[in-house]
């Protein structure tokens, strides 16, 4: 059996990334206790169910911290079990809320808003740690089920490399584990002509080709990576994340991410994102 389990913040994009492994073909299931997820995988087993989908988050109150102690159950049944969690600023999760009206789950009289999404950050804060997380705050819909696409179809027995370019002046993503600041970088902006294209348009990539210091940069990059997998491997990691980022997120980070993607995707599962790019889409 497969089982995917999705989890995150409120408000972080969960009920998308559902309706994704719903039409993938997954037996899907919305805010289930916990506790209750072994006999429903029973259940389903017997129905000849074999992809089954289930979110668990805090609408089912503090029973959802006792989500790692089944997944660890589950696994050793021989469960493939694989956890994406959904995260996001909390600004712009307190927004999201804001312009829907809707009421959070934690909320009463007590607890702002910003309060709740505290609190329920602390909740999942251990769920957090033992999934494969996505950083939804710059993501529109669609760009979010091309990433959740993306993830259906990864071999989880196998490390993901993960390049993603960003833009410092939108933060820092919340799923990087490893960041690289670019902005020293001669930036193609200022050049009229390269300002509306992107580091994957020829015209930049030529411009940062011909920067001495772009290149030094890529060749420490690649190096300290190259080092430091087979330790992040060792230590079963799933999942690692590059961020790589520049002032906007278009051109020299952009650029890199994809020179990095090129030359390890010959020797690892390597997948590229470009978050400033894709919320625009």
């Amino acid at each position: 059996m497969q089982l995917f389990l999705i989890s995150g913040l409120s408000g972080s994009g969960k009920s998308v990334a559902l309706k994704v492994l719903e039409d993938s073909g997954y037996f899907c299931v919305d805010n289930l206790p916990s506790e209750l997820l072994p006999s429903l995988l029973d259940n389903l087993h017997q129905t000849g169910n074999m992809q089954v989908a289930v979110s668990i988050d805090v609408r089912s109150g503090s029973s959802v911290q006792r989500l790692p102690h089944y997944v660890a159950q589950l696994k050793q049944q021989s469960i493939d079990v694989r956890l994406l969690f959904l995260d996001a600023q909390t600004d712009t999760l307190v927004k999201r809320f804001s312009e829907t009206r809707r009421r959070h789950p934690l909320s009463n009289d007590q607890l702002t808003l910003p309060e709740c999404v505290k609190l329920e950050r602390e909740m999942l804060a251990e769920i957090s740690n033992i999934g494969d997380r996505i950083d939804t705050s710059e993501l529109g819909a669609n760009a979010l089920r091309a990433w959740v696409k993306d993830f259906i179809k990864l071999d989880h027995e196998r490390l993901t490399l993960l390049f993603q370019s960003f833009g410092f002046k939108n933060g820092i993503p919340l799923d990087a584990d490893l960041v690289f600041d670019v902005r020293c970088l001669p930036n193609p902006h200022y050049d009229p002509v390269l300002r509306p294209l992107t580091g994957r348009d020829a015209p930049v990539c030529e411009f940062l080709e011909h920067t001495p210091a772009a290149q030094r940069m890529y060749g420490d990059i690649l190096t300290f990576v190259e080092d430091w997998l087979p330790c992040f491997i060792a230590d079963n990691r799933s999942y690692l994340t590059v961020a790589i980022g520049c002032t906007g997120g278009q051109h020299r980070s952009v650029y890199l991410a994809e020179k990095l993607a090129l030359h390890f995707r010959a020797q690892q599962q390597v997948l590229l994102r470009h978050r400033e790019l894709d919320s625009k889409t």
